[in-house]
């Protein structure tokens, strides 16, 4: 999910929605392959994570990755490489399948304990004229158990209006100035 980073508004402020934000909080927790999906290491490790189990094999169709078994086989032996084309769908795969396999244990991360602080990130006023800009600071907020699952949920099913809502439900708890915080610049993990 990449956040919709853009121009706010008539003064120039930059900025992203917060369901935007949170969902890119949640996707900069997934980590994974760091070699390239053009290398022949690359190309064999998401091969080899893909091949190993059903969901796997669903993740690359769900891709768009049409071979038949003998293509895959020679490109597991590496006797054939993927085109770009495919390698470039192999690694959507990969990270398909990455996302799927960590979501469960993103929830519990997110829930143990009463819940995860954040740290809201207001938008980027440097484009704005002084006589515009309004007094926003940094703000945390603990987030509770039942909109992390929810949230969670949205991020995987990359369903944005989701993220939307849980937002909009989150904010209020800001106090007064909430809707301030409606776009904002980035959300992280509070200290």
């Amino acid at each position: 999910m990449a956040g919709r980073w853009r121009e706010l508004g008539r003064y120039n402020a930059e900025g992203m929605g917060g369901g935007d934000a949170l969902g890119l909080g949640i996707e900069r927790m997934v980590t994974g392959l760091q070699s390239s999906p053009h290398s022949e290491r690359g190309v064999a490790a998401r091969l080899r994570y893909l091949t190993a189990s059903e969901a796997g094999y669903a993740a690359m169709e769900r891709a768009g990755i049409n071979v038949t078994a003998r293509t895959l086989y020679a490109w597991l032996a590496e006797e054939r490489s993927p085109n770009v084309a495919n390698r470039l769908k192999l690694d959507d795969a990969y990270w398909d399948l990455r996302r799927r396999n960590v979501a469960a244990d993103l929830k519990r991360r997110l829930t143990s304990r009463g819940g995860t602080r954040i740290e809201i990130n207001p938008v980027d006023q440097t484009r704005v004229e002084a006589r515009h800009q309004r007094d926003l600071s940094t703000r945390r907020l603990t987030v509770r158990p039942r909109f992390w699952d929810a949230a969670v949920d949205a991020w995987l099913a990359d369903d944005a209006e989701a993220l939307d809502r849980i937002w909009d439900d989150l904010i209020p708890d800001l106090g007064s100035d909430y809707d301030a915080y409606s776009n904002v610049s980035s959300v992280g993990w509070a200290a």
